[in-house]
């Protein structure tokens, strides 16, 4: 039997506000009947991997946030282009 789940359980399952899923109902996979929505197991699965989110922190994380005494910033070496028309004269 399919489960049929209401904007409340549905949230709930998904990790999300309720809310959320109100605003983004035009984008999301779900069922309608007359006024009543609801969302199914495999609507869920497809919500779940259209906005997938890799978590930043935690066991799951693909790295360790880096503390602020780690050394530098990863982009602190970058630098600008040089104007339209101009040669790169140096790079360090």
């Amino acid at each position: 039997m399919t489960r049929r789940l209401k904007y409340p359980e549905a949230a709930e399952e998904l990790g999300v506000e309720e809310s959320w899923l109100r605003r983004h109902i035009k984008e999301l996979p779900h069922k309608k009947v007359g006024r009543s929505v609801y969302f199914t197991d495999a609507d869920l699965e497809r919500i779940d991997a259209l906005y997938h989110r890799e978590p930043t922190a935690g066991p799951l994380a693909a790295r360790p946030p880096q503390s602020a005494t780690a050394g530098a910033h990863p982009l602190a070496n970058l630098r600008p282009l040089p104007r339209r028309g101009r040669a790169l004269t140096s790079v360090s």
